[in-house]
């Protein structure tokens, strides 16, 4: 009787412990609000020239002086969206959507947005994932309903400019997950030709597991399964099921790769393990020294040349 307490003291204990600790995790990482723990973060350090040009490049003052048309969405689950689209300067069919990563704002994309309107001639589009910017979401995605969220706007965009429009997608991290996630749903339009996906993940699962040994020197099992339920209950998603992997496995987009092979925050055998699953054709760069997101700033030139190579194979 002794042990049979004991056990049972034991058991209180670890469930009490994982509903805790789920809840903690849920908190921190998926339920929207401020990420303190992401500051300070060495994972996150970039150079000081990607720093200065992420925070004061001449293209935040070239995002604020475009005429932005603001698009509306009410996402299948009800959710508001928010995007926005700038008509190229010469009439084209050819639009970029641009999809941020996690805590950014589809704005933010400007960065990219810029050379597809300036130097390639797109129309550009930019929504803000759903918990982001002006969309409406108490929690972060990471990419799984924002996949549906993404093809929803681009059968918004051709039912507005018709069924010859050519679509890329381009993400950069969590934006990257996105459009990756999308490539392989059945009912991705026709009109989407191209995918680009800068330092994107795995799964979810893949990218909390390691993410929770880096930080908080813990195994994924079981507290990141448990976890994972929560957000199934509140989220509508496990972590598990969010899955690039599986997407890309069976798409037949072509996709362009990017990573820095310094990053520390979303390691670069991640894109290496999905472009070895790749159904389609794929085209890949990788940076030396970059860490996460930062591939642009420090190799632009390549980064531009490759990408316009990569499109015009493409058209």
């Amino acid at each position: 009787m002794k042990w049979k307490r004991i056990l049972i003291i034991l058991a209180t204990v670890f469930l009490l412990v994982q509903i805790i600790g789920s809840f903690f995790f849920y908190n921190l990482a998926v339920k929207k609000g401020p990420k303190p723990f992401l500051e300070n973060n060495a994972d996150l350090e970039v150079s000081g020239e990607t720093m200065e040009r992420f925070t004061n490049g001449n293209w935040i003052d070239w995002v604020n002086e475009q005429p932005f048309e603001r698009l509306t969405l009410t996402a299948r689950d009800g959710l508001q969206l928010n995007g926005y689209y700038l008509r190229a300067a010469e009439p084209t069919n050819k639009v970029v959507m641009l999809t941020h990563g996690y805590l950014g704002n589809a704005l933010q994309m400007g960065l990219f947005g810029e050379y597809y309107y300036k130097d390639l001639g797109y129309n550009l589009f930019m929504p803000d994932a759903r918990g982001h910017g002006k969309s409406e979401g108490d929690y972060y995605g990471f990419g799984w309903h924002d996949r549906l969220d993404l093809i929803d706007w681009t059968k918004l965009l051709v039912d507005q400019f018709g069924e010859e429009t050519e679509i890329v997608y381009h993400g950069l991290s969590m934006g990257a997950a996105t459009v990756l996630m999308a490539s392989g749903e059945e009912d991705l339009p026709k009109q989407v030709k191209a995918i680009v996906a800068d330092s994107p993940y795995q799964s979810v699962y893949q990218l909390f597991s390691y993410q929770m040994r880096r930080m908080f020197y813990l195994p994924a099992f079981p507290l990141l399964d448990s976890t994972s339920l929560l957000t199934k209950i509140k989220a509508g998603y496990s972590f598990r099921e969010a899955n690039s992997l599986h997407a890309v496995e069976k798409t037949d987009v072509p996709i362009f790769y990017i990573h820095g092979e310094s990053d520390t925050f979303v390691p670069t055998e991640m894109t290496k393990e999905l472009i070895e699953v790749t159904k389609s054709k794929t085209e890949s760069l990788f940076v030396p020294s970059a860490n996460h997101g930062e591939s642009f700033v420090l190799a632009e030139e390549t980064y531009k040349e490759k990408l316009k190579a990569f499109l015009a194979k493409i058209y």
